[in-house]
């Protein structure tokens, strides 16, 4: 390759990357953590749990601002886990009232954990401070596209959100997903009103992430199979045809999955003490699927 052509190459990958600003507010509020309403004192992004999906492309430069609200009583902070940047520095606690900003580029692609990092870490994450940030790959042909899309998050819920001594010894009264028992579930709970959708034959991608905070995450999708596993999501990692995959505290994988036939398959993790406690999530084939699910702000169901 000649020094015209490279530096040519070097100029389109230039002009092609963008700038993104991203800007969270870190609220301590109440959130309900099942489907009847029951309310927990949470530490929150933007007053949810978990916080708003990121979504960025692979050579973008993220320009990231983190507000603490002014009625916080707690220092908070963001660990990207798609970022490399001083975890001294850029990873610092903001005080209530004040603001934090740092720069990374997402060279990476993939699915990628957020959290807050400030201490007692454990605590922070535990009482909800966790989100997503997908990376999507420079080259689109790099994984096969996906005709929906779902976000997955992992997490304990501990009885007492102030116990640290609890979370130290893994004392989790139930499993989640995406904050909420049985989210997803009307079969284990009558009050849940909604599942995932797909049609038979789409490819249903799956960015899965565990915030643990202590559990691991044997992640296996009942009656189904995984076509495809990307550990951190990223396209040079695919796995073909697994039953189940292993995802441990803060990292993440993405799972593609086709249904042949109409019906339902069960996302769970695999341990059943955690699945039977509220990590399920039902997956539902119909010819009728609601077109909106699994696209646009429908890849991570509230």
């Amino acid at each position: 390759m000649s020094i015209a052509v490279a530096l040519a190459l070097l100029g389109s990958a230039a002009v092609q990357a963008k700038t993104v600003k991203i800007n969270l507010t870190a609220k301590e509020v109440e959130t309900p953590i099942d489907n009847k309403g029951t309310m927990y004192r949470s530490w929150t992004y933007e007053g949810m749990v978990p916080g708003p999906v990121i979504h960025v492309e692979e050579g973008d430069v993220v320009e990231f601002t983190l507000t603490n609200d002014k009625t916080s009583k707690n220092s908070h902070s963001v660990d990207f886990h798609a970022a490399r940047v001083d975890v001294v520095k850029d990873f610092e606690q903001v005080k209530p009232g004040e603001k934090g900003s740092y720069t990374f580029r997402a060279d990476y692609p993939g699915i990628f954990y957020y959290h807050c990092g400030a201490d007692p870490m454990i605590q922070h994450i535990a009482r909800g401070m966790y989100g997503a940030i997908i990376v999507d790959p420079k080259d689109k042909s790099a994984m096969p596209k996906a005709d929906r899309e779902y976000v997955l998050i992992q997490s304990e819920l501990y009885a007492n959100p102030d116990n640290q001594a609890d979370m130290m010894a893994n004392k989790w009264t139930n499993v989640m997903f995406n904050g909420g028992i049985f989210k997803y579930d009307p079969v284990h709970d009558p009050d849940a009103t909604r599942m995932l959708q797909a049609k038979p034959g789409e490819r249903v991608r799956i960015y899965f992430v565990n915030a643990g905070v202590n559990e691991f995450s044997s992640f296996h999708a009942i009656a189904g199979i995984w076509d495809k596993v990307y550990p951190s999501g990223n396209p040079k990692n695919a796995l073909t045809g697994l039953q189940s995959y292993v995802v441990g505290p803060g990292d993440a994988a993405s799972f593609d999955i086709i249904s042949p036939v109409e019906g339902a398959n069960a996302l769970v993790t695999h341990s059943l003490r955690q699945a039977l406690t509220g990590a399920i999530a039902i997956l539902q084939y119909t010819k009728d699927a609601d077109p909106k699910m699994g696209r646009g702000e429908n890849i991570l169901v509230r």
